[in-house]
């Protein structure tokens, strides 16, 4: 639901919608692209396209698998820092990519459906979190890294003579 729909509804239902449309805007900056674009390297760091959107699954992960079960992150098998969740497999494509991000986002919403924004978590390495804290710490991430997506579809753009696009 479109952040302008929701002006009116509860604040954990703004807060979905917000997330929701950032969690949109992430997968778009790879439409239109081929594999090779999105692999390529425009910084010194492992931050790729592709990255970006494998990183942002670990992000849901930590924030409503590990934070709201307590469970470790070798429990959940995800990275223990956040670095090795840009690296790509050779396996790693755009369609596999977006499919998993999709999942983990649609396991990130039941994570949570019965809890208010007012809930406790039992937290990961912070300790105890109420979820409006996790839903703004991820908000926050995913408006980052939409920002980098944005800067590194524009220069894959500007290579093959485009500047125009869905984050662009």
């Amino acid at each position: 639901m479109p952040s302008e729909d929701v002006v009116h509804e509860p604040a954990k239902a703004q807060v979905e919608a917000f997330l929701d449309e950032h969690r949109a805007a992430l997968e778009e900056c790879l439409e239109g692209l081929d594999e090779e674009q999105v692999r390529r390297r425009l910084v010194p760091s492992r931050t790729t396209l592709l990255g970006l959107v494998k990183h942002a699954s670990f992000v849901e992960r930590v924030w409503f698998a590990e934070a709201v079960t307590g469970r470790s992150r070798a429990e959940l098998g995800i990275p223990v820092g956040p670095e090795e969740s840009f690296e790509l497999a050779d396996d790693d494509t755009i369609a596999s990519v977006l499919a998993e991000h999709r999942a983990v986002c649609a396991a990130s919403r039941a994570a949570v459906a019965e809890l208010d924004l007012d809930s406790v978590l039992p937290g990961n390495r912070r300790g105890p979190l109420p979820l409006r804290w996790v839903y703004l710490h991820v908000l926050r991430e995913l408006a980052q890294h939409c920002g980098h997506a944005g800067i590194l579809r524009e220069q894959v753009l500007a290579e093959v003579g485009r500047t125009s696009g869905p984050a662009g």
